[in-house]
């Protein structure tokens, strides 16, 4: 067999296994696994590295329409390119229905924001804000049947929230079209309360903000997001967990056996609560919800990685610069807590920082590793096995990774759009030096290889996680 690409001298990691073997590639696609592959028109030596499937981030804001005058520094062409120098050849962003807004308008505008710049190839998850009669009736099944198999429900935030009456009108579509529902659970009335609480009693630095979503509106809203789930007999994704108490939630219903899953990210491992209460208006730049715990708390969500509670680990991408217009100081330097914007930048650090201390540090496994942050997302948004795994037929989007590689994170070194990290500082070991989507290299040794636009959009497929208990069996591929 004639090879455009075979890579050689690795070791290989997927989901399930750790072996030795070149890597045959052609046409986009892994070819061959073995020894001793014939010669391919280009070569890279991987000896001493790890061969590894490119991450799938699923949870990703690029380019996101926020409805106030904050604007996220990240379009699709940044966005995609710092996850690309991380690791990450799979993106999953969001298309988010503004109220009033038809959700295939949503998708069109999202279409128009990412043509001609992602670098990696990406797909949609669609927000739903304004579940109307059209939209249950007609936009939403048909747009799951075009390819969007998942979308994202919050149960906090006014211009984004939902009823309970509507999440069950929206899981029910879900249902019945075998779609994924991500669920945002933090309670909307809990916050409001401590928030208006706290700004008579004139406390509103940035620390606050965590002590306006305490553990228990997380707990409150997880519980009813599994209870509204259970009553539906519909998977539901429950995103970004960051508490203790919410994970005894999932723990509970997993127990029983409900088909309820759960996504963490970096933030929940790295920073804590007292990242917010920085000096000034420092604290700004770690405003994320649901908020940094504390240090205790980081063990549990570690326990939850390696103990199977979690089945994703996702970035939560949400790139707002700390200075400059449209920012975290859109509302002035003094602004309360409140009227800050939400989100913190990790897509290209996502990777490096599970790994070392993941990995490195001997809490998981190298299997683990990839399970989290490749394997399982692919599977959950429909794209497994073209994503997220080494295989013959499987897209060749592969991470070479230095595993002794010690870096140093700085905002100077990284490759989006906003003017800090919160990871700042951080030593890692182990760190991705080739990056391959579809078999091109698109990044090797900090230069950017690929040109803007070469990433394709994907249409996903029905996740097989999605499927509720009730369901009958599908039918056997032969």
């Amino acid at each position: 067999m004639d090879f455009d690409l075979v890579i050689r001298n690795g070791t290989v990691a997927t989901a399930s296994d750790m072996f030795k073997a070149d890597v045959g590639v052609k046409d986009g696609t892994v070819a061959a696994l073995g020894t001793g592959l014939a010669a391919g028109r280009e070569e890279i030596d991987a000896g001493g590295l790890l061969v590894l499937p490119g991450g799938v981030d699923g949870h990703v804001h690029f380019d996101q329409p926020t409805g106030d005058e904050s604007v996220m520094a990240d379009d699709f062409l940044s966005g995609t390119r710092s996850a690309a120098f991380g690791g990450t050849t799979t993106v999953l962003p969001f298309a988010c229905q503004q109220k009033g807004q038809s959700l295939r308008a949503a998708v069109e505008d999202y279409h128009r924001r990412a043509a001609g710049k992602p670098v990696i190839d990406y797909a949609f998850h669609l927000i739903v804000t304004d579940p109307t009669e059209q939209v249950l009736g007609q936009e939403l099944p048909a747009l799951i049947r075009d390819g969007y198999t998942s979308f994202k429900i919050y149960m906090t935030y006014d211009a984004l929230k939902l009823n309970d009456r509507q999440i069950l009108e929206v899981l029910d579509i879900a249902r019945s079209e075998g779609a994924m529902v991500m669920m945002h659970a933090e309670n909307a009335d809990c916050i409001a309360w401590l928030t208006e609480k706290l700004e008579r009693a004139g406390q509103t630095a940035p620390f606050f903000h965590g002590v306006s979503r305490p553990r228990v509106a997380e707990r409150e809203a997880t519980h009813r997001a599994i209870s509204l789930a259970e009553l539906v007999d519909v998977p539901i994704l429950i995103v970004h967990v960051s508490g203790a108490d919410a994970v005894e939630q999932i723990r509970w219903a997993q127990g029983r056996g409900l088909r309820i899953y759960a996504e963490t990210c970096p933030q929940y491992l790295f920073l804590t609560a007292d990242d917010l209460g920085g000096e000034g208006f420092e604290g700004a730049k770690c405003i994320c919800s649901p908020p940094p715990r504390d240090a205790a708390n980081q063990q549990v969500i570690w326990d939850g990685l390696t103990g199977g509670t979690f089945q994703v680990f996702s970035s939560d991408h949400a790139p707002f610069r700390f200075d400059g217009p449209g920012g975290k100081k859109v509302n002035g330097e003094k602004a309360p807590f409140r009227c800050v914007p939400n989100g913190i930048p990790g897509v290209e650090t996502r990777l490096p920082l599970l790994f070392s201390e993941g990995v490195m540090a001997g809490r998981m496994d190298l299997t683990k590793f990839v399970e989290l942050t490749s394997t399982n997302p692919a599977r959950m948004y429909g794209l497994h096995p073209r994503k997220g795994t080494i295989a013959v037929g499987s897209d060749a989007d592969i991470a070479i990774w230095d595993p002794a590689r010690k870096v140093t994170i700085t905002n100077g070194i990284l490759h989006h759009a906003v003017d800090y990290t919160p990871y700042e500082g951080i030593e890692v070991t182990g760190w991705p030096v080739v990056t391959l989507s579809r078999g091109e290299v698109v990044c090797r040794d900090g230069a950017l290889l690929a040109s803007p636009g070469r990433g394709a959009f994907l249409p996903c497929g029905l996740p097989a996680p999605a499927r509720p208990k009730g369901a009958p069996a599908p039918a056997l591929p032969f």
